[in-house]
């Protein structure tokens, strides 16, 4: 029988960010997405600030998200590094996605805890997301575009949020391949024993 750390760690180990061009455009349903959510509600939070917030893409949202980001990235390049491909890929990736989360984040308007606090409760929070989709099967991934420094106004993000990143969901490919590497942890870890 095996035991929840195997089972976990079997998890851990297994997660991978898996993006849209490998994604098959089906539709998650609505239910996982919130599981997904309320998982992702239960990450560890210093003083309880629980400073996650998501902004949820789906249907015709999603090419309204992928509209912004392919004009952001057109109306930011020199006309002599424009790419058509990266402009076509960067529209794509939202609509071949089931569903796109704008990852943000509400500073603690008391400031009780430094920002980096906050900011590392979120990615808890995204990693919540990441193991949820992987146990599910589901692809995911977590993207950091240039747009998310200006993607505010867009979002209709409130006083005190910010964006940071869109985190990508969809269903992968059968035989997508998933493989990687770690260099071993003893080669990051020094013990004091005395």
């Amino acid at each position: 029988m095996i035991t929840r750390f195997e089972y976990v760690s079997e998890l851990l180990r297994e997660r991978r960010s898996i993006f849209p061009a490998s994604y098959t455009g089906e539709k998650v349903e609505e239910q996982r997405i919130m599981q997904i959510l309320e998982n992702a509600n239960w990450a560890p939070t210093h003083k309880h600030t629980e400073p996650w917030r998501f902004v949820v893409f789906c249907n015709d949202g999603l090419l309204s998200l992928g509209e912004f980001l392919a004009n952001y990235y057109m109306e930011h390049t020199p006309v002599e590094s424009f790419s058509e491909e990266k402009y076509k890929r960067t529209l794509g990736k939202a609509l071949k996605s089931s569903h796109v989360i704008a990852i943000c984040m509400q500073r603690d308007p008391k400031e009780s805890v430094p920002e980096w606090e906050e900011l590392a409760a979120v990615a808890c929070a995204v990693q919540n997301m990441y193991l949820s989709c992987s146990s599910l099967g589901l692809g995911c991934y977590w993207s950091s575009p240039k747009a998310i420094v200006d993607a505010g106004p867009f979002l209709q993000l409130r006083e005190g949020e910010k964006c940071l990143g869109f985190f990508y969901i969809g269903v992968p490919e059968k035989g997508t391949k998933t493989n990687a590497q770690r260099k071993p942890v003893m080669e990051k870890v020094r013990w004091r024993r005395g």
